[in-house]
């Protein structure tokens, strides 16, 4: 998964990016660079995506993120065709793709967070130990392992994610997704400190956490469908 050739051609992506895609790929790129400055995936590892229209924008393959400038924009079609820039797209399209194909998401986050990914190791489902258990859709699944970059694996994740925002990948990471990046990634910080929280509360010796219902977090849920400000 080494870097792409910057002055290599491979005849894909010759259309120019338009404003909106810009945009959206100067977001990606300090979504991605947060995901490394807050701990939650180390050097290349995890990626991130964001749909414009038909045109999905990924980070490309074993690029670290600290090096993508404006000319390294990539994205392909929901095909999975380069229609963007020259860079190999993340071995990760697969999963990306899926997301999008399958939801109404706009951006999708994936990372190989420490907690998360631990807890992924050890129980099928994130035990319900918060209440913002209900802010990801319910108690948070974990997709079964599968090698990275296949459609195994994207296959995994959709059941893991049916009627969810995020999932556990097993012995890998977490997947979030959102209408927006910023959406995408503050779901995948809420997971990782939930993660956190129950290794935390599970590692006192004679003690077992206190869980909440499923009543209990469905409840939640229908409050924070009013949550905040509202237009």
């Amino acid at each position: 998964m080494g870097e792409q050739q910057r002055d290599g051609h491979s005849g894909r992506g010759e259309r120019g990016a338009l404003p909106e895609e810009a945009r959206a790929w100067e977001e990606l790129v300090a979504t991605a660079r947060r995901t490394v400055a807050d701990g939650l995936v180390v050097g290349t590892s995890g990626n991130v995506s964001a749909r414009v229209g038909d045109t999905v924008l990924v980070t490309p393959s074993g690029v670290p993120y600290d090096r993508l400038a404006p000319d390294d924009i990539t994205g392909v079609d929901l095909d999975g065709r380069q229609v963007l820039g020259t860079l190999v797209p993340t071995s990760e399209l697969p999963m990306h793709l899926a997301v999008y194909r399958s939801t109404g998401a706009r951006a999708v986050v994936h990372t190989h967070a420490v907690h998360a990914t631990a807890v992924s190791t050890l129980v099928p489902e994130l035990p319900t130990i918060h209440y913002m258990t209900a802010a990801l859709g319910g108690p948070v699944r974990v997709a079964p392992y599968a090698t990275y970059g296949t459609h195994e694996l994207a296959e995994n994740m959709l059941r893991a994610l049916a009627d969810r925002t995020a999932c556990l990948l097993q012995n890998h990471g977490t997947v979030a997704h959102g209408t927006s990046l910023s959406q995408a990634y503050d779901r995948t910080a809420q997971l990782e400190w939930m993660c956190r929280l129950w290794l935390t509360a599970s590692s006192v010796p004679g003690m077992s956490p206190h869980l909440l219902s499923l009543a209990q977090v469905e409840e939640v849920g229908e409050k924070l469908r009013g949550y905040g400000q509202q237009r």
